[in-house]
């Protein structure tokens, strides 16, 4: 129970600290020390070889879970498939992972896509709007993902009134058929 405990806080943590990637993991209950303490550094590089990535963008959404055997599931979307197959690379690479499964879906190739990804993420990040802070960061923690002109809004905001203004500001992007707001609300 106490492990199940400290893999929440730790999971819980991550994703508030980071506001751009989702942890998800299931710890089995006879988890001594030790493996705890790899679990927690495994989730710790995972995220950085993630964030680190040269073409991750507000564009794209990565999530990983790190299983007890150290084995690494990634999901997500991608706009370049080169980051799909990079993601897998970089985090194959990391002492400890013994398996990488790559889940990563790559979005198709659409110049209307494109053109809604630009114009939701002016909508959003302009100069003048209270979401700007949200944007300054070198991997933003709102997320825009398109696929075949539905917009998914995925990532950590500070409160509940800059998740509904995400959603109403994509929600008035032409040509968006449709709008989920999977924004996170930052607790503390």
């Amino acid at each position: 129970m106490k492990q199940k405990i400290l893999t929440t806080m730790m999971v819980l943590s991550f994703a508030f600290a980071t506001s751009t990637m989702a942890l998800a993991g299931n710890v089995a209950p006879s988890f001594t020390a030790s493996q705890a303490s790899e679990q927690t550094y495994l989730v710790k590089e995972v995220r950085h070889e993630l964030v680190m990535l040269p073409y991750y963008t507000l564009f794209d959404w990565l999530s990983y879970q790190v299983e007890p055997d150290g084995t690494v599931i990634l999901s997500g979307e991608v706009v370049r498939p080169t980051l799909k197959s990079d993601a897998e690379h970089v985090v194959g690479k990391i002492e400890g992972v013994n398996k990488v499964v790559n889940q990563i879906e790559v979005l198709p190739i659409s110049p209307s896509d494109a053109k809604i990804r630009r114009n939701v993420a002016r909508a959003i990040f302009n100069f003048n709007s209270p979401l700007y802070r949200y944007g300054l960061q070198a991997v933003p923690s709102i997320h825009i993902v398109v696929k075949n002109g539905n917009v998914t809004l995925k990532g950590v905001v500070d409160n509940k009134t800059d998740s509904n203004m995400a959603f109403v500001k994509a929600n008035g992007v032409p040509f968006v058929f449709h709008v989920q707001n999977d924004l996170t609300v930052q607790k503390g």
